[in-house]
């Protein structure tokens, strides 16, 4: 028996040398001491065994320790941990199953030794399954059949991958972080198997040292990825100062130019050398003070895609009223950009841009700073530029505008000085638009009074345009339909004129700013009406009361017909309202033939139109014969009013 012991024979061997014995016919005593001794060195084998078990399963152990002690990403190790745990038990697979981000969901991580992809990603419900004991009692628990043991809660998804995976004994240990469980490991065999204190023991110490590993290994993903986030913000903090030392540098430059009394071209020049485009500098009121390089899209407007002038000339004035709105640059179609030329609040005018390589990303910063050092050399030449003109005939405007007035005099000597001839006939036209208009209003009604040779100002949020010519409501129409649709909501217009001096430009101001509250009182915003359009309302918000232009724009035509052919439409139109419309009854209170007053409300229909019998029109009509009568009766008070009835016309058809 010893010597089988040293040779560490199989156990067959000791149950042949009892057979030996008894075969030998040995004495029963003997064959006792024979068997007692057989099952001691069977016993000191089983014991030799499971102490090289252990030994190889410590020694496994520290190898494995040593593999985790490697630095590795999360999911390697997790690969690792499931490579070493096959190894020491022998088993057929193995995964890990922890917490997700929220705390709330656990799900299989990894897995090792599986034969179908069910597995991965899948998450076991709350309260089922080995890993639920586990968690709840952060010890090690195993069934040697899974879907046979009644210990355990079942969940469907869960035996379905269990029978997929044709498993049968599955053990788990926990994974913790202290005295927290933050995860599971699972070893599971695909026939049924008793696991030993030992392979549990063993896989319980191989969970605590994969914990620890785990937790490092998350750590250091985390300082992976602070340190990568770190160098990136260090690279993009480096970029950023190298562009700031590259901007000064542009700065320094141009201003050294704009120091040294260097003219607008050469600047331009410049920036069109440091941006790398074609540079092209308008004043405020849309004037092309200056262009560096090829800005020509057209031959309509430099800069601009083909099209025509107007077409041309509006995507002008919208792109710079987007860009001083929102007081940045503004990417414009066909790879051109306009950039606000400001000081303070005041406009000073737009800086166009054509980069030589339109797809190159602009710098936005660089943009700005240019526009910055050409709003210095535009001050700086502000007396001799048209800028200058430009915020002069604003001032003289507001000088107009204002109550009280300079002398009559000093006004006119100013306007010759700025070559403003306020002799001949001009209208006054007041917009106000009925939305936000962010500042764009001042950019229009610069470029629009530029175009039309006026003069522009602005008064509480509203452009007022003092324009050459004489039909107020045109103006306000044109206006309208230009204004609207670049401002993208409706613009409340009225207007006043013709008028002729300085001193009318106030009070057509004025008139034209109730005009403005007569159209909001009667529900008419976002339309267009001068004070004459608005018939008798216009009369009362006249200063001057223009009652001869109101009685000539109702009835003109037939005073005027009666004057050149002594007839006597006007008393007949005034017999016909008075007799309520019927020219039966007319013609009885004028003493003639019901055919004559047709043949007379025919021709009036002519000389008035056909809708001169429409309510509002026809309102007005008796407004103006009322008005007419009075007037010529208070002229010549020496003789009294026709009587009813007297036709000095007879039955002469008017």
């Amino acid at each position: 028996m010893l010597e089988l012991l040293a040779g560490e024979a199989p156990a067959h061997e000791y149950e042949a040398l009892t057979e030996a014995g008894r075969r030998t016919g040995a004495a029963p005593d003997e064959l006792a001491k024979l068997e007692r001794a057989k099952r001691l060195g069977l016993a000191i084998r089983t014991l030799t065994e499971r102490r090289h078990q252990r030994e190889a399963g410590l020694s496994a152990l520290v190898d494995t320790a040593r593999d985790l002690a490697t630095p590795h990403d999360v999911d390697t190790l997790l690969q690792v941990i499931l490579r070493r745990a096959r190894l020491l038990l022998a088993v057929d697979m193995a995964y890990i199953g922890m917490y997700e981000d929220d705390q709330r969901h656990f799900s299989v991580r990894a897995s090792d030794g599986h034969t179908t992809a069910l597995n991965i990603g899948l998450r076991l419900p709350s309260g089922t399954g080995l890993g639920h004991v586990v968690m709840t009692k952060p010890s090690p628990f195993w069934s040697p059949d899974y879907l046979a043991d009644e210990r355990i809660h079942h969940s469907g998804d869960v035996d379905h991958v269990v029978k997929a995976e044709g498993l049968h004994a599955i053990l788990a240990v926990p994974l913790s972080r202290g005295a927290r469980p933050f995860g599971t490991l699972y070893v599971a065999e695909r026939k049924v198997r008793h696991f030993t204190t030992d392979e549990i023991a063993l896989l319980s110490s191989l969970g605590d040292l994969a914990g620890v590993a785990i937790e490092k290994a998350e750590l250091l993903d985390r300082s992976t990825a602070l340190v990568s986030e770190l160098e990136r913000y260090t690279s993009q903090v480096e970029a950023g100062l190298r562009g700031a030392q590259e901007l000064g540098d542009i700065q320094h430059r141009l201003m050294q130019l704009v120091l040294g009394d260097c003219d607008l071209d050469t600047l331009a020049r410049a920036a069109g050398t440091e941006l790398g485009a074609a540079v092209q500098v308008c004043a405020a009121n849309g004037t092309i003070l200056t262009t560096a390089g090829d800005m020509t899209g057209s031959a309509a407007r430099p800069g601009f895609p083909d099209g025509a002038a107007d077409a041309a000339e509006s995507a002008l004035v919208l792109a710079t009223m987007d860009a001083h709105a929102a007081r940045e640059p503004v990417a414009l179609q066909g790879g051109l950009w306009a950039v606000p030329i400001s000081a303070g609040t005041g406009n000073l005018g737009t800086l166009l841009l054509r980069p030589d390589r339109p797809d190159e990303v602009q710098d936005e910063r660089l943009l700005r700073l240019v526009a910055q050092v050409v709003a210095v050399q535009l001050l700086v030449e502000s007396r001799r530029t048209a800028i200058a003109e430009g915020q002069v005939r604003d001032d003289f405007l507001g000088d107009l505008l204002a109550s009280p007035q300079r002398p009559p005099h000093q006004l006119e000597q100013h306007a010759r000085r700025l070559g403003i001839d306020l002799s001949k006939p001009h209208v006054l036209v007041v917009a106000r638009p009925e939305g936000d208009a962010r500042g764009k209003m001042a950019i229009w009604a610069a470029s629009y009074a530029h175009r039309l040779s006026g003069l522009k100002s602005m008064h509480n949020g509203c452009a007022v345009l003092l324009l050459p010519g004489t039909d107020a409501g045109g103006a306000a129409r044109a206006v309208s339909a230009e204004l609207s649709p670049l401002l993208g909501h409706p613009v409340t217009v009225g207007s006043a004129g013709p008028m002729t001096g300085p001193v009318s430009v106030h009070h057509g101001f004025q008139e034209a700013l109730r005009c403005l509250d007569a159209m909001t009182s009667l529900g008419v915003t976002g339309r267009s009406a001068s004070v004459r359009e608005l018939g008798f309302l216009g009369v009362l918000l006249s200063d001057n009361h223009d009652v001869e232009g109101f009685v000539d724009s109702a009835i003109g035509p037939v005073i005027d017909y009666d004057q050149q052919r002594f007839t006597d439409l006007t008393r007949t139109l005034e017999t016909y309202f008075d007799a309520g419309g019927s020219p039966t009854n007319a013609a009885k209170k004028l003493h003639v033939h019901p055919n004559t007053v047709a043949r007379r409300l025919e021709r009036i229909s002519e000389l008035l139109g056909p809708e001169w019998q429409q309510p509002d029109r026809a309102l007005e009509v008796q407004l103006a014969l009322r008005v007419f009568r009075v007037r010529h009766s208070l002229r010549r008070p020496d003789r009294p009013m026709a009587e009813e009835g007297a036709d000095p016309a007879g039955d002469r058809e008017g």
